[in-house]
């Protein structure tokens, strides 16, 4: 998403973008390890356009974004947690600037789900794509136990009954790609909900992988446990609708 022009102290560009706190990010310039197109900055009271901007920091190349925007292949055995209760956090893929700048899960993928994952600071990004009310989907790559039948495909439309559930669910979309891949969109986020309906079909999921979230398709350009910034196209796709059968993703 490309951010207007501003022009912002040095200090709290670095800070903004998740280098420390103020004191610690006057020192990193006052220490000469903050350096713009190779000129090492003397002043962290200097005013500097953020747009385009491109910081090297003690070493390390960074570009402004003044709100994160993230995709994220999740691999298995991460969890979607600041404070993991079985397995690694899946924050530590991340660098350490994006963990302190405060970046979080858009939605959450169970441990042993893999695929796209989206991470933000930004609050109402959160809110418009988990809202039930903007019926974003999110598309699921399911693996079966049994082979997928039509009966089941058109239950998961038409709707289930969850366990402990008093409302049937029923899916955007559903349609068999495989004799055992089951591909399913789905615009709510209940906890298990994929495994759930599978469940309530009369089949079972034995591997569960997120490929799309709208029109935004994981892809094979990024591999597991990898991360990058998303772009503008990214961000429009976002409102598109998802790809189904016969697609690449």
């Amino acid at each position: 998403m490309t951010a207007p022009s501003v022009r912002l102290p040095l200090y709290r560009i670095l800070q903004s973008q998740g280098f420390g706190t103020r004191r610690y990010c006057k020192d990193l310039v006052l220490a000469g390890l903050v350096s713009i197109d190779g000129t090492e900055m003397e002043d962290p009271d200097a005013l500097v356009d953020t747009a385009g901007l491109v910081l090297d920091v003690d070493g390390e190349r960074w570009t402004y974004h003044a709100k994160a925007y993230l995709m994220l292949n999740k691999p298995a055995g991460v969890e979607c947690s600041q404070k993991p209760k079985h397995h690694p956090s899946v924050y530590t893929l991340l660098p350490v600037p994006l963990r302190e700048r405060g970046v979080q899960c858009v939605g959450r993928l169970d441990q042993d789900t893999t695929g796209l994952l989206l991470l933000t600071d930004d609050g109402q990004f959160v809110h418009t794509l988990t809202s039930p009310r903007h019926q974003v989907p999110k598309v699921y790559e399911i693996t079966t136990a049994e082979p997928v039948t039509d009966a089941q495909v058109a239950q998961l439309c038409a709707g289930v009954l969850l366990a402990d559930e008093n409302e049937h669910v029923a899916a955007a979309w559903a349609e068999r790609v495989d004799t055992h891949h089951l591909r399913m969109a789905l615009t709510q986020g209940k906890y298990h909900q994929v495994k759930r309906m599978v469940a309530a079909a009369g089949n079972h999921v034995e591997g569960l992988h997120r490929s799309a979230i709208g029109g935004l398709t994981l892809g094979t350009d990024l591999a597991p446990g990898d991360w990058r910034w998303l772009d503008a196209s990214d961000l429009e796709a976002l409102n598109t609708t998802p790809p189904r059968a016969g697609s690449s993703a």
